[in-house]
């Protein structure tokens, strides 16, 4: 199956869909979180990466339209796809305003749900697979060797790169001048389940800059960007 290991977060109050929607996802070969309301749905994103939310309207403490409206100010771009009772053309525009990728109108057609849930998964993965790195990299006076994990810096340093280091700026080299999310990091480097502080990932783009600029102070190439990410330019 060409999606398993793929991570979901349903999001469904109602147990008796809740239940067999998480059965029949697992069966598909997904591994799916569940969340019952919206607090509780604004939680495990905060803190784990999703391929996919299934995320329903109506849910108690916090609806559906604003959890997707929190996920996208947070500059989150995990697909959504918004379950809904209300049919009204109003209400589908609304979802989708407010951030939703696709709308289902309840009662749906499981098949068609679960074709929905592939697409966006395999779409999102295409934008994730950017401009694809070699074995070797050069920006500036700097070279980094990523079969050898080390690089010669601007002033003729040889640095041994550990191994995450080499696969963070991998990552972040191959969406220059883009801001790249901690919790694409998360995914991409440390893997799903384990979570190092955002002080973690500063340390290493400090020690980026003590290896690669000119001047760490004012550095050209690795920025942190607050509350949202970091990014590479060039």
């Amino acid at each position: 199956m060409s999606n398993n290991k793929a991570n979901i977060l349903l999001v469904e109050d109602e147990e008796n869909l809740h239940e067999p929607l998480k059965l029949n996802l697992e069966m598909e070969g997904y591994t799916v979180t569940s969340a019952y309301d919206g607090t509780e749905a604004l939680k495990h994103i905060a803190n784990e990466y999703f391929d996919l939310i299934i995320l329903d309207v109506m849910l108690p403490e916090i609806d559906g339209v604003t959890v997707a409206e929190t996920v996208r100010v947070n500059n989150n771009n995990v697909p959504i796809l918004m379950l809904s009772a209300k049919n009204a053309s109003a209400d589908r525009v609304l979802g989708l305003k407010k951030g939703a990728d696709d709308y289902l109108t309840k009662p749906f057609n499981l098949e068609e749900l679960l074709l929905r849930v592939e697409k966006l998964i395999n779409k999102n993965k295409k934008l994730l697979d950017k401009e694809n790195i070699g074995d070797t990299y050069t920006f500036g006076n700097n070279l980094v060797d990523f079969k050898a994990q080390d690089a010669i810096t601007f002033d003729g340093k040889k640095v041994e790169l550990s191994k995450k280091e080499a696969q963070l700026l991998k990552l972040l080299f191959e969406n220059k001048n883009e801001v790249v999310t901690r919790e694409k990091i998360l995914q991409m480097v440390w893997g799903y389940n384990v979570y190092p502080t955002t002080r973690t990932i500063d340390n290493f783009i400090l020690n980026f800059r003590k290896y690669f600029e000119e001047d760490s102070r004012n550095p050209k190439y690795f920025h942190s960007v607050r509350g949202v990410g970091y990014k590479y330019t060039i």
